[in-house]
């Protein structure tokens, strides 16, 4: 997994502020890319861009700028450019869902560039021939405009979750669960607490406990959450004064 990450660098075209420059290289941290590629930004290196990358700062520091796309994509198999424009050109255009599904397959083997173009008209004709397929972000049709590195962390998001297939980076917790023994306790007490009550009357029950028991059933308690309830119910016939109250 680390490798495809690895091969996969994001390519940004003639940035104007260099706080989009910032924070695409947050945006890139926070889902595994750490290649970041600048053509002829118009600031670079600045403290704007440092103090918006937050702690993604380093991402900065191995930055590669170059004169020219043609440099930055050299060694590159595969380009993908990202763009909101409706094109006339013989380029396949995809989502970025899609998209990153072929980032997946290729970034195996190969290297793989994610294009962005300026932030005021995104990629020119000239930078988007460069590119092998064009994707697209689906967004309202009404407004399609995005910031620079909101694409970026658009993109990059699909790409992480293409590669990772969604998976959590950490394993959660294992849940005790109450056996039926401690369910059967628990039934059992209640029963007594609303008998005692007189919520139900133990003469004429109806249907009601049954569907209490299904009720909680439901909800697969933990050991913990049975315990807690119990409580309660002990609390409701004997009510604990608190002096501090």
């Amino acid at each position: 997994m680390t490798t495809l990450f690895n091969n996969i660098r994001v390519v940004l075209c003639q940035t104007s502020h260099p706080g989009n420059i910032g924070s695409t290289a947050r945006a890139m941290k926070t889902m595994g890319l750490s290649r970041l590629y600048l053509v002829r930004p118009k600031h670079f290196p600045d403290a704007e861009a440092n103090s918006l990358a937050v702690n993604a700062a380093d991402l900065l520091e191995t930055a590669v700028v170059t004169d020219t796309l043609e440099e930055a994509l050299a060694d590159c198999q595969f380009v993908i450019g990202v763009t909101g424009k409706e094109r006339s050109l013989s380029q396949q255009v995809m989502t970025v869902r899609e998209a990153a599904q072929e980032v997946k397959s290729v970034a195996s083997h190969s290297e793989v560039a994610l294009v962005f173009g300026t932030e005021m008209s995104g990629l020119n004709n000239a930078e988007a021939d460069r590119c092998h397929v064009l994707a697209t972000i689906p967004a309202n049709p009404e407004y399609t405009s995005l910031n620079l590195a909101q694409a970026v962390q658009i993109m990059s998001y699909e790409t992480r979750m293409a590669i990772t297939t969604g998976e959590l980076h950490y394993q959660e917790k294992p849940v005790d669960l109450a056996t039926q023994e401690d369910l059967e306790r628990f039934y059992e007490h209640m029963r007594e607490v609303l008998e005692e009550i007189g919520y139900i009357n133990p003469r004429a029950p109806k249907k009601l406990f049954e569907r209490l028991r299904r009720l909680y059933g439901r909800t697969r308690l933990e050991k913990e959450e049975v315990n807690l309830l119990r409580g309660i119910l002990t609390l409701t016939v004997n009510p604990k004064k608190h002096s501090k109250y």
